[in-house]
């Protein structure tokens, strides 16, 4: 299966998706920001990023900009509960796979990994 970065800055969220991602077999790593996830990235290979868009430190729009130089054939899912997020991040329909809309249920989110992992 597949080793997943999960860069989400709710924790609750991260360990639920986490957990959901465990049983469908996948290896998951957790980052709280998206500068933490970025230092993950440059020191380990992984299959796919999820990362929600409204992050501290740095958000998921610009971990998927830099994500994108530095591993440009790693798919990036990016997930958000805010409508004016989602407009950001229509200009990066080159370097990522899909938005994925908060809140989300456990079959929504499993499929939109698969979904990102078959792309």
């Amino acid at each position: 299966m597949a080793r997943i970065l999960i860069a989400e800055d709710e924790s609750s969220l991260r360990v639920f998706v986490a957990r959901a991602l465990r049983l469908d077999g996948h290896e998951t790593v957790e980052a709280a920001d998206g500068a933490e996830a970025l230092d993950h990235i440059v020191s380990e290979e992984f299959d796919l990023l999820l990362s929600d868009i409204r992050m501290p430190v740095m958000d998921g729009i610009e971990l998927a900009m830099e994500v994108a130089k530095l591993r440009p054939a790693l798919p990036i899912l990016l997930m958000t509960g805010y409508a004016e997020q989602r407009e950001r991040a229509d200009s990066l329909t080159r370097i990522i796979v899909d938005v994925l809309e908060k809140p989300f249920t456990l079959p929504q989110i499993r499929q939109a990994v698969a979904d990102a992992l078959a792309a």
